[in-house]
């Protein structure tokens, strides 16, 4: 009797263990779903946006030499409000006046309001035309469709800076003539996928000896 007691008291604590490992592998089990879903659905984690700051910028028409100009601008806006075209922003770094010709490029008003609305003499005033010289217009041979028959920038120039070479189907440029406006960069953005001439601007053109 003791023999047989002692066997039934001992099944149900056998049966309980299994029943108790059963659950908590099931529980276990279940925790370890959880945490994969989790895993597997989080978003990954975002990389720090960097954004590129544009170096192509130009200054406005009659803008002294770039140290002097800083120097002088006092980055009050006057210059930017008095724009009719918006051509001139402030760049974002320090406020000064810039203009991104391959947006709204500059399109060289005959009374220059910027220069007149300037106080301090970092945009001075130009005598005629060709003494603005913001940047110069730089033609890409390999983007070009000038070969292709493309020609709208030259018809676009205001300075008549641009011609038009058939016998080698390129774009010339006159450096003496060009100021810089960006309006044949403009016009190529315009009319072709890539942009095959762009204006550097004069801060950045290599001094020849």
């Amino acid at each position: 009797m003791s023999q047989t007691s002692q066997n039934s008291a001992g099944k149900p604590k056998s049966s309980y263990g299994r029943r108790s490992f059963i659950k908590q592998s099931v529980v276990s089990l279940g925790v370890t779903v959880k945490e994969y879903v989790k895993h597997r659905d989080a978003s990954p984690p975002k990389k720090e946006e960097t954004v590129a700051v544009r170096s192509d910028w130009l200054r406005p028409p009659g803008a002294v030499e770039e140290s002097l100009f800083l120097d002088r601008c006092t980055s009050c806006g006057d210059c930017v409000s008095a724009c009719p075209y918006g051509s001139i922003r402030k760049r974002e770094v320090d406020e000064t006046p810039v203009i991104f010709s391959d947006e709204i490029p500059c399109y060289l008003c005959g009374d220059f309001p910027c220069i007149a609305a300037c106080e301090t003499e970092a945009l001075l005033p130009v005598g005629e035309l060709g003494q603005v010289k913001m940047g110069l217009a730089v033609v890409s041979f390999q983007v070009c469709t000038a070969g292709q028959g493309c020609n709208a920038c030259v018809s676009q120039c205001p300075t008549q800076a641009l011609t038009m070479d058939f016998s080698s189907f390129r774009i010339r440029v006159n450096t003496g003539l060009c100021v810089g406006c960006g309006i044949c960069e403009q016009t190529c953005k315009t009319v072709n996928d890539r942009i095959a001439i762009k204006v550097v601007p004069t801060r950045l053109l290599e001094v020849s000896p």
